[in-house]
């Protein structure tokens, strides 16, 4: 099969940018923006995608869509593209690249080879492909070597096998590290400022873990605007942990705490607009004071 057109949904910060990359290696780009948020449209339009409409229109077009979403909305689309295809409108290889448990995966892929689909298993692992960044796509499932077609110079393609599902289990064992490590050092930051032993707390880290302090400064300020949609994904984490026999408590702690963050001021920015002068100590500041 010869991939010409992809449709990506949605064209948020990371969906924007790896379709822009795909552009650049000669892909024509579709999206469908009905009742999509004027931020999302101007975001596709900045990336050159061509709205079609509807699910039912893209579904018609593309050869393959890339779900990359909220994971909270990954099951919906799914079954939607999978409506789409059971009524004839056209049968692309609908790949999930969402944080979504192996479990969630399953209900997608089901209703997709229940219309007559296929599906592929995808995540993303990295910081949206724009200004000099990278990232990983890493896809498994049968065929899923077709996609390696999409390596470019910002898209690591790294196809894991015939076996679907992982690579959703490799997102959330990485979510859960690398998110879950943020979300307790976050807290433990705020509840020291909180308590007035701020100065005295970073003093003592950087005696001891100045590795892990120095990379939490470095990466909170990014963090607010992403914390609504880490609220999902770290509840799909739980489910996945759980459902390999271990606690699912402490990825629901951290969903509490990026809840808590995704209520304020600086959660309620979006990665485009926050306030790109604050520092992480700035950010575990500002988050600390406002109750």
């Amino acid at each position: 099969m010869q991939i010409k057109t992809i449709g990506v949904m949605s064209p948020g910060d990371m969906g924007q940018a790896v379709a822009a990359q795909l552009k650049l290696g000669g892909f024509t780009l579709h999206t469908a923006l009905d009742e999509r948020s004027a931020r999302s449209k101007a975001l596709a339009h900045e990336a050159g995608l061509i709205d079609v409409g509807s699910v039912e229109k893209l579904v018609a077009s593309c050869d393959v869509i890339l779900s990359i979403m909220n994971p909270a909305a990954a099951l919906e689309f799914g079954l939607k593209a999978a409506a789409a295809i059971a009524t004839g409108h056209g049968n692309p290889i609908f790949v999930d690249c969402n944080a979504i448990s192996p479990a969630t995966l399953q209900q997608i892929e089901a209703a997709i080879v229940a219309a007559g689909g296929r599906c592929l298993d995808g995540t993303i692992i990295g910081s949206p492909p724009r200004d000099g960044a990278r990232c990983n796509l890493y896809f498994a499932g049968p065929g899923a070597d077709a996609l390696a077609v999409f390596a470019g110079p910002h898209l690591n393609v790294r196809i894991l096998g015939a076996r679907s599902g992982d690579a959703s289990a490799l997102k959330m064992c990485y979510g859960a590290m690398n998110k879950g490590i943020t979300a307790l050092m976050l807290e433990t930051l705020m509840a020291a400022r909180r308590l007035g032993v701020e100065a005295i707390f970073e003093e003592q880290m950087r005696e001891t873990r100045s590795d892990v302090h120095d990379w939490m400064i470095k990466v909170l300020p990014v963090m607010p605007p992403k914390a609504h949609r880490w609220v999902p994904e770290m509840l799909q984490i739980a489910q996945t942990l759980e459902g390999v026999g271990m606690t699912p408590r402490m990825l629901q702690g951290a969903a509490d705490m990026y809840e808590l963050v995704a209520g304020t001021a600086l959660g309620r920015e979006t990665p485009e607009n926050r306030d790109k002068s604050l520092n992480g100590r700035d950010v575990v500041r500002r988050l600390a004071d406002e109750r």
